[in-house]
C-alpha cells in the first residue's frame, strides 16, 4: 500500500517536517490522529485554507483521523504571523458567527461520520483558563529569547509586537497539548508560515508529557514567481459562493498562468499523477486543455459537479459563441435608470467593476471596456434601454472579466 507521506511529497505539499523519517514510518504503519487549526477571522474560508483541506483529505483517504480545530479562543488574541500590523479585534459574537460558517464549509471536504473526522473549538479550554496556572504550568517551558527569533514575530518587531499577540504561540502550543491529551493527537499540520508555532507545540508535548509529537508544514499557494495566489481585483477567492460565484471561481482557475497550472492540479485536485504527467507534456495553446481540467475539477470539489458543469458551459458560451449564460456574475438594476440613461462610468461603478470614476475613465481610455461586444471609447457614453437584449447587457472588462447587467 502506498504511504500517504509519499503521495503528499510527490504532489508537492510537504515543505518542512520536525522528524521526517519518524513521521513517514508512523503514517505507513498505524492510524495517526492529526490536526490543523483555522482561526475564524472572516465569514468564509478562502483558497489558501482549501490547500490545507486537500492535504487533510488525502490523509483521511489513507485511513488517518483528522481533527479540525476552530480557533474560537485564539481568534480573540490574533495570530501575528505574516502581519505588519495588529489584527482587527473581533467581538465574541462575530467570532461565533464566523466559526459556524467555517464548520459548514469544512464539512463538505472531510467525512465527519462516526469514528471519522472530529471538529472542536479551542474556546472550550482557552476561554476559562486560569492565567496564573497557565503561566506556571505552560509559560515556564518557553524561552523569551528563543521566541523572539521566531519568523512569526520578526515582521512585527520594528513596528512593535503587543504582549497580547506574544501570547499566541503559547496558546497554539497549548492547543496541541490539549488535543494530545484528549484525542491522542500526535501530528500538527499547517501552512509553512506556521512553522515556529508548530515546533513550539511539538516541543511542549515532549517536555510536559515526555512523549513524541510531530509537526509538518505544507507549501503556501504561490505562483511560479513566488507571489501568493488566490487574489483578484475584487479581493480574495472565497469558498462561499455568495462571496465568489462558482463562475468567477471557475474562471480564476481557467485563467491561471501557464507556469502554474500543473502545480495547481497537483495541490488542488485529486486528478491522478499519471494523468497530470500527461497534461504536463502539453505545449502552446494545448495548455488550455490542462487549465480546463483544473478549473472543472477544483470547482467540482468546492461547489459540486452541477455548478462546475454550469460554469464550464457558461464559459464556452461566452468564448465560443458569444452567448449569455446564467452562471456569469450579474447585477440587477432598476429599469428607470436606463429609461433616462446612465453614464458608462456610473454603470461600471454600480456593477462593482470599478471602485471609482477615475478607474473607469482610465479603462475606457485604454480600450478595456466593451458592452455587447462593442468597444466603448467615449467616457461620456450614455447607456439606455436600446442597448439591452432580452433585458440584459454583457460588459467585458479587460480580456477575462465578464459581467451581466439585468433589468429588474
Amino acid at each position: 500500500m502506498v504511504n500517504v507521506f509519499d503521495v503528499l511529497q510527490e504532489r508537492g505539499f510537504i515543505q518542512q517536517t520536525t522528524h521526517e523519517e519518524e513521521i513517514k514510518e508512523l503514517l505507513g504503519k498505524e492510524k495517526v490522529t492529526f490536526y490543523t487549526g483555522y482561526d475564524p477571522t472572516a465569514d468564509s474560508l478562502h483558497i489558501g485554507h482549501f490547500l490545507q483541506l486537500m492535504a487533510m483529505a488525502h490523509l483521511q483517504k489513507a485511513g488517518h483521523r483528522p481533527i479540525v480545530l476552530i480557533g474560537g479562543g485564539t481568534t480573540m488574541v490574533g495570530d501575528p504571523t505574516g502581519k505588519t500590523d495588529i489584527r482587527k479585534m473581533l467581538t465574541e459574537e462575530e467570532i461565533k458567527k464566523n466559526s459556524e460558517r467555517f464548520k459548514e464549509q469544512i464539512s463538505k471536504f472531510l467525512d465527519f461520520g462516526e469514528g471519522k473526522a472530529i471538529m472542536v473549538n479551542n474556546a472550550e479550554w482557552l476561554m476559562d483558563l486560569n492565567y496564573i496556572w497557565f503561566l506556571r504550568e505552560i509559560g515556564r517551558h518557553f524561552s523569551v529569547n528563543r521566541m523572539l527569533t521566531a519568523e512569526c514575530f520578526k515582521s512585527r518587531m520594528e513596528k512593535g509586537l503587543s504582549f497580547l499577540e506574544f501570547n499566541y504561540m503559547l496558546m497554539q502550543s497549548y492547543d496541541f497539548l490539549e488535543l494530545f491529551r484528549r484525542y491522542g493527537c500526535t501530528l500538527q499540520l499547517g501552512g509553512d508560515d506556521q512553522w515556529s508555532n508548530i515546533i513550539s507545540g511539538v516541543d511542549l508535548i515532549r517536555r510536559v508529557e515526555g512523549k513524541p509529537a510531530y509537526g509538518m508544514t505544507f507549501t503556501l499557494l504561490t505562483t511560479s514567481e513566488g507571489k501568493k495566489m488566490g487574489k483578484t481585483e475584487k479581493g480574495a477567492i472565497w469558498l462561499d459562493p455568495e462571496k465568489t460565484s462558482p463562475y468567477e471561481f471557475y474562471q480564476y482557475w481557467r485563467n491561471v498562468d501557464d507556469n502554474d497550472v500543473i502545480n495547481c492540479l497537483k495541490l488542488l485536485t485529486f486528478v491522478p499523477m499519471d494523468e497530470i504527467r500527461e497534461l504536463e507534456k502539453l505545449q502552446g495553446a494545448e495548455i488550455n486543455k490542462a487549465k480546463e481540467v483544473l478549473a472543472f475539477e477544483v470547482t467540482k470539489i468546492v461547489h459540486g459537479e452541477e455548478e462546475a458543469i454550469k460554469s464550464r458551459d457558461a464559459a464556452k458560451a461566452l468564448f465560443e459563441k458569444g452567448g449569455v449564460a446564467g452562471s456569469i456574475p450579474s447585477t440587477e438594476m432598476e429599469k428607470e435608470n436606463f429609461e433616462k440613461g446612465i453614464l458608462v462610468l456610473d454603470l461600471l461603478q454600480e456593477a462593482g467593476l470599478t471602485s471609482s470614476k477615475s478607474e473607469g475613465r482610465r479603462l475606457v481610455q485604454q480600450g478595456g471596456i466593451s458592452i455587447n461586444g462593442e468597444k466603448i471609447t467615449d467616457i461620456n457614453q450614455v447607456i439606455t434601454l436600446e442597448w439591452f437584449e432580452d433585458n440584459a447587457i454583457m460588459i467585458k472588462k479587460g480580456k477575462k472579466v465578464y459581467h451581466q447587467v439585468l433589468i429588474k
